[in-house]
C-alpha cells in the first residue's frame, strides 16, 4: 500500500514525442536512472503519432504564407496534450525561441507534481496551439537542434536530480554552479601533484575559512571571465 502511494504522489514528467523510443535514455542511468527505479519519479511518453490524421496518422503540414520545412498541427497537438497533461503543472515546448533554460527553472519545476513536456520538429509548432493552452516556450541555448528529446531529458535531468532523497549529499546542490548567481569554484582531488601541476595550497591547508575565500574569489573571478551576464545580475544584486 505504502509503495502504492508513494507511485501516486511521485514526482512525474510526460514528454509528447515522436520518438518515444529514445527514452529513457541517459536519464534511465546515474541517479535519475535509480530514482526511476526506486519510483521517486515517474517517466512517461506520448507517441504524437497516435493522434495524427488519416491512414498515415500526418502529424504536420507546409507552413502558411509558404515557406521551407513543416509545422507540427494545432489539431494533432491538441489531441496529444488534452489526452496526456495533466492541469496545474507545467506544459512546456522545447523551442530555440523560448526563454533560456536556467536553474531558477529547473527548481520552479522541480517544486511541483512534474509537468509535460513537448519534443518539437521540423520548423515548430502552429501558434495556434501555444495559445490555446498557454504553453511555454523554453529554449536550451542559441542554437538549433533537429529536435527536442535531448532538450527534453535536459529539462527533467536538471529538474529530477532536485527532488528529496534523489542526489545523496543535499548539501552539494547548494554549492554548485548557479546556486549562489555565480559559476562554481575549480575542483581537484588526489594525486597532490600531477603533470608537474599540484593543487593549490590553500585547499590542503586546512584553514577553512580560507578555502572558503579562495573558492569565493575564484567563483568570481571565472564568472567574470566567462559569463559577463551573470557577473553584471550578481554585482547588480549586491549593490
Amino acid at each position: 500500500m505504502a509503495d502504492t502511494a508513494r507511485v501516486k504522489d511521485a514526482w512525474a514528467a510526460a514528454v509528447i514525442t515522436l520518438f518515444p523510443e529514445v527514452f529513457p535514455g541517459v536519464l534511465g542511468a546515474s541517479l535519475t536512472g535509480k530514482a526511476l527505479k526506486d519510483r521517486l519519479w515517474q517517466l512517461e511518453t506520448v507517441d504524437l503519432r497516435r493522434f495524427g490524421e488519416g491512414k498515415h496518422r500526418n502529424v504536420d503540414d507546409t507552413p502558411a504564407g509558404g515557406g521551407a520545412g513543416m509545422v507540427l498541427r494545432a489539431d494533432v497537438m491538441g489531441r496529444a496534450v488534452q489526452a496526456t497533461h495533466v492541469p496545474g503543472r507545467p506544459l512546456v515546448f522545447l523551442s530555440p525561441r523560448g526563454r533560456p533554460f536556467d536553474q531558477a527553472m529547473a527548481e520552479r519545476f522541480a517544486r511541483g507534481l512534474g509537468l509535460t513536456l513537448i519534443a518539437g520538429r521540423f520548423e515548430g509548432l502552429d501558434q495556434r496551439a501555444i495559445d490555446h493552452f498557454g504553453i511555454e516556450e523554453v529554449s536550451m541555448g542559441d542554437f538549433v537542434m533537429t529536435g527536442g528529446e535531448i532538450a527534453a531529458m535536459a529539462v527533467i535531468d536538471a529538474s529530477v536530480r532536485l527532488l528529496p532523497g534523489v542526489v545523496g549529499n543535499a548539501h552539494s546542490l547548494e554549492e554548485e554552479s548557479f546556486s549562489s548567481g555565480l559559476l562554481e569554484h575549480p575542483q581537484y582531488t588526489r594525486p597532490a601533484e600531477w603533470e608537474g601541476r599540484a593543487i593549490p595550497e590553500v585547499l590542503t591547508s586546512g584553514d577553512h575559512g580560507a578555502v572558503a575565500r579562495w573558492r569565493q574569489a575564484e567563483a568570481e573571478r571565472l564568472t567574470q571571465a566567462r559569463r559577463p551576464d551573470l557577473w553584471d545580475r550578481y554585482t547588480g544584486e549586491k549593490r
